[in-house]
């Protein structure tokens, strides 16, 4: 008698066990191009900040703890020194700045989380030791995190100037 409750004890058990199997997760939606289309509105719409001298609609387009690579100067880490450098720049009546990705140069990695932007920008300053008025063209690579709301922000800003044309030597 004992015998016949272990089995169908074992029989329930069992039945409990195989209807507890998880069914596999659906797939992630396909958001690769409104993805991609994200990271080109936050370009835009940071460029457009530059333009109007918006250091808040500039400052926007970082995540909290992202960082900026600049040319000759230490990282810079945060908004607030990422604001920081820009209020300085800003201060420059002759600061503008134009940038854009490459073609095809904004790409969205299949989990759905970071992606980059690279291309080109033209940069217009006052040099600080000559007082005369430069223009800087370079390159830029940018990697954005998608954040908890669904948005995108930049966490690195890596510029690189091009080099000026060196005369050769014969």
């Amino acid at each position: 008698m004992h015998n016949r409750y272990t089995w169908a004890a074992a029989l329930a058990l069992a039945v409990i066990l195989a209807g507890c199997k998880q069914a596999p997760p659906l797939p992630a939606p396909d958001t690769h191009d409104a993805d991609v289309k994200a990271i080109r509105d936050l370009e835009t719409s940071q460029l457009q900040g530059f333009a109007a001298r918006d250091l808040d609609k500039i400052c926007a387009y970082y995540a909290d703890d992202g960082s900026v690579l600049s040319p000759d100067a230490p990282v810079i880490t945060g908004v607030a020194a990422i604001r920081a450098s820009y209020k300085t720049l800003l201060a420059d009546k002759n600061y503008s700045v134009n940038f854009s990705p490459e073609k095809d140069m904004v790409e969205v990695a299949k989990s759905g989380d970071l992606g980059y932007a690279q291309g080109g920008y033209t940069m217009t300053m006052t040099d600080p030791k000559t007082k005369k008025v430069l223009t800087v063209n370079g390159k830029y690579v940018e990697v954005f995190r998608k954040q908890a709301d669904g948005g995108w922000k930049a966490v690195e800003d890596i510029i690189n100037e091009d080099a000026p044309p060196v005369p050769v030597k014969k």
